[in-house]
């Protein structure tokens, strides 16, 4: 599959190395997972989420299970339109059709008809981005420390003071750091990141049980409500939508 435009079936864990567009780019896992790196951190998007990256930011991509990936270009014109920042944003039905289309092999049926669907899929993303399945990335070196742990185990149970000693810096402190530099609280952090990897354990097929285990759940029940949460359906629902798609 071409990197910078169009559609193809992608094998889990393929990687597409950081580099940086002209133009904004969109990705859509319309079965898989995708998620899209840069300085302003991770944002991970099932099938009912696609990441949007405006030109010049440096970013790269990975993509979890058998993935549907489809790649689109966004004319450096219309980028205006969008939000400036890289982010995260809610597909509906018709945002989806809308991207399949582009993305799709079919020539263009009547001339200026992809211009049309551009300016249908900028009014379709004129909503705020979505904001709960962004995993923003620390700068001070405390910081840094204590998040590389829980990147390294998900599942570790530490609470904020043992990270702290283990990063050299006080419970206080390192609570005040979640805040300042990453705009949410420790539990929200490390919820996030254990959905992140959440995510890729069910689209290569685990089972809810093991996949809340794995990631650090003492139960699947506190687990449900936590992915539920945050993608907006329950982890089954979401394998079940996944099997549905081809993509497990």
């Amino acid at each position: 599959m071409a990197e910078s435009a169009g559609a193809g079936w992608l094998p889990h864990g393929y990687h597409l190395a950081p580099h940086v567009h002209d133009e904004g780019q969109l990705v859509y896992a319309a079965a898989g997972v995708v998620a899209t790196t840069t300085v302003r951190g991770t944002w991970v998007a099932p099938a009912n989420r696609m990441t949007w990256t405006p030109p010049g930011f440096t970013h790269s991509h990975r993509f979890y299970g058998r993935t549907n990936a489809r790649l689109l270009i966004v004319p450096k014109d219309l980028c205006g339109e969008l939000v400036d920042q890289p982010c995260l944003f809610a597909v509906t039905p018709l945002l989806r059709e809308v991207v399949l289309t582009l993305t799709g092999s079919a020539p263009e049926a009547r001339p200026g008809a992809r211009r049309r669907l551009l300016a249908v899929l900028i009014d379709e993303l004129s909503d705020p981005p979505e904001q709960s399945l962004h995993l923003p990335e620390p700068r001070d070196d405390r910081l840094r420390h204590a998040t590389d742990l829980l990147h390294a185990d998900p599942a570790r149970s530490d609470t904020l003071a043992e990270l702290g000693r283990a990063a050299g810096a006080g419970e206080r402190t390192l609570s005040r750091l979640f805040h300042s530099e990453l705009g949410m609280s420790f539990h929200r952090w490390r919820t996030t990141l254990r959905i992140h990897h959440a995510l890729a354990h069910l689209t290569s097929g685990t089972s809810v049980t093991d996949t809340a285990m794995a990631c650090g759940w003492s139960n699947p029940s506190s687990f449900i409500d936590a992915f539920s949460a945050l993608v907006g359906q329950t982890p089954g629902s979401y394998q079940a939508e996944l099997r549905e798609r081809g993509g497990s």
